[in-house]
């Protein structure tokens, strides 16, 4: 429960109180603490940023992930982006950036949060390869990514502000509404003809691993030493 006590115990009293968002990096009540949602610098890693809902939300298996009122953490999680890469000094490609929510059992803290970082660089050249394979039903790629066989989908969205990814893999992937705790998903910037959008993966946990989005991240950003 720590990044809870951290987002409603400081994060929030203290945008309140007109005292700043610190220790989170910013906290979004535009909307309403319902609807709100803060950006935290995460411990690990030299630029990782977590988008956590001000709204008390378990995680991944949360029925309020899938209703209409659904905090809009995505869309804030892209966003942070240009906390990733003000925290590198440096301007990365859209391809280079990855959202990632990890399932029940391989996560943490019992509070909705999603790692905003770079991605592993073999993740990058995989799915770019693998990208013109890509459309709008979700499919078991055929190329593995960290050892593990993604579901992937193309999304055509600039910046996830008009869609909610859990809802798309919760009615996407057969049996994935039933057992939302098991699944993790990531959100991985993408051009497609021109246009900015992402690529959707999403993999089950099992007694022999999976579930865990985050391994397709790269917390030291190597790849940011070969940005252009």
């Amino acid at each position: 429960m720590a990044l809870w006590r951290i987002v409603h115990d400081a994060c929030v009293p203290h945008v309140k109180a007109g005292e700043g968002p610190k220790p989170c990096e910013s906290v979004d009540l535009r909307s309403g603490e319902e609807e709100g949602v803060a950006i935290l610098k995460d411990l690990v890693g030299v630029a990782q940023m977590l988008a956590i809902p001000t709204r008390r939300i378990t995680g991944v298996e949360d029925p309020q992930m899938l209703a209409p009122d659904a905090p809009k953490v995505f869309a804030a999680a892209w966003k942070a982006e240009a906390l990733v890469e003000a925290r590198l000094q440096l301007r990365l490609p859209r391809e280079a950036i990855a959202i990632a929510i990890n399932s029940k059992w391989a996560r943490s803290q019992s509070q909705l949060h999603l790692h905003v970082d770079c991605v592993a660089k073999n993740v990058v050249d995989a799915l770019a390869e693998y990208r013109s394979s890509l459309d709008e039903t979700w499919r078991a790629m055929t190329v593995p990514l960290k050892g593990r066989s993604y579901f992937a989908r193309r999304l055509d969205s600039a910046d996830l502000s008009d869609v909610a990814p859990l809802r798309l893999l919760a009615d996407g992937v057969e049996g994935a509404s039933a057992h939302m705790d098991a699944y993790s998903l990531a959100a991985v910037g993408a051009t497609f003809d021109g246009k900015p959008g992402f690529i959707l993966l999403a993999d089950q946990f099992s007694l022999k691993g999976g579930g865990h989005a985050e391994d397709l991240q790269d917390h030291d950003c190597a790849i940011a030493g070969s940005a252009p």
